[in-house]
């Protein structure tokens, strides 16, 4: 099983033997050697591409029309990011050691049936999210026409076609695999840096010749008269840790294609925390700029670019956010439903296929009402889903590094039955219900006022209680640690007996 580095894979002789079972596709299979080249500087380049997009710009831009202060703001998207970065890091290891996508990393824990549920709830995420910023994407598109062909505004499907060119460009990028992924974020990453830096050279243009300051738009938005300190504080600091939360389970889905583990663990320690806070501070900055020109804190570049009115801001606006949001919707939002979605019958849906039905599921849900109330929906929502996700993360986490000590029987993620990851009837019940005690508080502080502060803390409270839950259950289990620290010993014999099998297996494929 070992390929070398460090890294683990299947010999060809046990795909082989895979491919008629209900749990293997190629796409969800170990990822090859070959494949595995992604450097620190691919996957910081993912992650900037992933953070340059509209709802990152807006977590510290809606914070100060919330009340806080800039600098505050931008502590809050700092901290929360590297809050949230650390389980990210730990659930990366498995990804690149095994080679494995988060649904099969989900089998570990769950049972080979019990990982669809949270495999299931990420995909809803995702594609609620894809939705967004696709209808982000098309709305910018659709600003650039009506500035450059004023009659196109009373063209009614307008926006639907503007919606369907969008659709087909992110779902187009996102068929192509991990090799069209690699390529695309590499060189959009520098561009998308000169976007930012052209946005932020407006706002300091506009604000000075309109006679300010140059920090004068750091305190151009004024509190709201019901402005609360705590309450906003702690919903803005848990909606930045929730923003990424859910990249804490699935990060496999993108570490799996790394070189290492040096090259997964910098990159992201590069890629993530910092770009974040500089696009947030850009949102803050442009926010307070919009204020002192326009008279109105426009936290949507879109209202911005169409407020200008300018042929060439509408173009280069719309070449902008529209390749901040492919950036992200290919690598954050469609993958991982994509992923998700095959694995809920391997044998009959590729990846390509499962791309596909993501686009669907997108349009059915219609995410021109899900950004209705952009503002109340990125809080609230983040609020909701990060409580759902936290326990999941942490069960990985102490099931992966302390119960297993990193080892796992590769290839009996994918038999039918006959695998020590089938539990009872392909659930681990034990897994199900820590996950299910651990959302419990902030679920019902979402509809009963005595929980609420369970519900403000929500991805924090549930992380923290699946440690506690999943633990305490876990010890009951007929497999005492002695049998743990057997199959774990077994496991490596294994490993290591088969080492020169799949060694020469890597150096004939290349």
């Amino acid at each position: 099983m070992v390929i070398k580095n460090g890294l683990y894979g299947l010999t060809k002789s046990a795909s082989d033997s895979l491919k008629g079972s209900k749990y293997y596709n190629a796409d969800l299979a170990p990822t090859s050697y070959e494949k595995r080249c992604w450097t620190a500087y691919n996957i910081a380049a993912c992650w900037i591409g992933m953070n340059v997009c509209i709802p990152s710009y807006q977590m510290a831009s809606s914070a100060i029309t919330m009340g806080l202060n800039w600098w505050m703001a931008l502590i809050l998207v700092g901290l929360g990011n590297f809050i949230v970065l650390i389980p990210i890091q730990l659930n990366s290891h498995v990804g690149t050691k095994y080679g494995i996508p988060f649904p099969v990393f989900a089998r570990v824990s769950f049972g080979l049936r019990g990982a669809q549920i949270p495999s299931i709830l990420r995909s809803i995420i995702g594609a609620g999210w894809t939705g967004i910023l696709m209808w982000t994407g098309a709305e910018s598109l659709q600003v650039a026409m009506c500035v450059l062909f004023p009659s196109w505004k009373n063209f009614g499907p307008g926006m639907a076609i503007m919606f369907g060119i969008f659709w087909c460009m992110n779902i187009g990028i996102a068929y192509g695999g991990d090799k069209a992924m690699k390529k695309f974020e590499s060189w959009s990453a520098p561009v998308l840096g000169i976007v930012c830096g052209s946005l932020l050279v407006w706002a300091i243009y506009a604000s000075i010749h309109a006679g300010y300051s140059f920090t004068a738009p750091l305190t151009a938005v004024a509190k709201p008269a019901d402005f609360n300190f705590g309450k906003t504080f702690v919903a803005c600091l848990v909606a930045n840790i929730s923003f990424y939360s859910t990249w804490a389970l699935n990060i496999p889905d993108l570490s799996r294609f790394a070189k290492d583990q040096k090259a997964q663990f910098n990159g992201q320690l590069i890629g993530m925390p910092g770009s974040m806070v500089i696009i947030a501070f850009i949102g803050v900055y442009v926010t307070g700029a919009s204020a002192l020109v326009f008279g109105q804190a426009m936290w949507d570049p879109n209202m911005i670019i169409e407020s200008i009115n300018s042929p060439v801001a509408a173009l280069f606006g719309a070449f902008g956010i529209s390749l901040a949001t492919l950036t992200t919707n290919v690598t954050t939002n469609i993958l991982p439903p994509a992923n998700g979605i095959s694995n809920l019958s391997p044998e009959k849906i590729s990846y390509r296929k499962a791309v596909i039905i993501t686009g669907i599921v997108v349009i059915i849900m219609q995410p021109w009402k899900l950004v209705a109330d952009p503002s109340g929906y990125i809080y609230n929502w983040l609020g909701t889903y990060g409580a759902l996700t936290g326990p999941i993360a942490s069960i990985f986490i102490y099931d992966y590094y302390i119960h297993r000590k990193k080892r796992i029987a590769l290839e009996e993620l994918y038999r039918n039955h006959e695998t020590r990851y089938w539990y009872k009837s392909g659930f681990n019940d034990k897994a199900l219900i820590a996950w299910g005690l651990s959302v419990l508080l902030p679920v019902l502080g979402k509809f009963v006022p005595a929980f609420s502060v369970f519900s403000l803390y929500g991805w924090i409270v549930s992380f923290v209680l699946g440690f506690v839950f999943y633990p305490l259950l876990m010890k009951k289990e007929a497999g005492s640690l002695m049998e743990e620290k057997e199959e774990a010993d077994e496991t490596e014999d294994y490993q290591e007996d088969a080492a020169d099998t799949f060694a020469e297996a890597a150096k004939a494929e290349n």
